[in-house]
């Protein structure tokens, strides 16, 4: 993914793609700044963190643009999403996320809402980079209140 990554910034600035340089010049910077600070190897995990957590940053950033009202700066953040989201492998549709879910539930029979952390320990591995987390925890906690 790494590799892809610098490809792919080779080939924006050939494009003279400023804003895809930009992006993913950021995403870079990122895996480079977590590799030197934390001393982990670069790997795929670890694109695939600093992916979601850049794309949960401009999600986030969405919502304080409505509330300023600023849709240029909404509609360039949207288009940053959407090219980070392309990196990403192929997201789980609802169904396919409750089976995982329902299976993990089986096999840590939680029972009460203080398991939650021993369902999200089994789970994350299953979904991570394929599923929104924020949505995955809403399900676990809407099952969770149901036992």
């Amino acid at each position: 993914m790494y590799d892809k990554l610098k490809a792919d910034i080779v080939t924006a600035m050939k494009e003279k793609n400023t804003m895809k340089v930009q992006t993913l010049r950021g995403v870079k910077g990122s895996v480079d700044l977590e590799h030197i600070n934390k001393k982990v190897e670069i790997d795929d995990n670890l694109v695939l963190d600093i992916l979601t957590r850049e794309i949960k940053t401009r999600k986030e950033s969405i919502v304080e643009f409505e509330k300023g009202n600023r849709s240029d700066l909404i509609e360039k953040t949207d288009a940053e999403i959407k090219l980070l989201e392309g990196y990403l492998p192929e997201q789980l549709d609802s169904a396919e996320l409750e089976k995982v879910i329902d299976e993990v539930f089986k096999k840590v029979n939680p029972t009460s809402p203080k398991d939650m952390g021993l369902i999200m320990k089994e789970l994350t591995p299953l979904v991570k980079g394929k599923a929104d987390m924020k949505e995955v925890s809403t399900i676990i906690k809407d099952k969770l209140a149901s036992l």
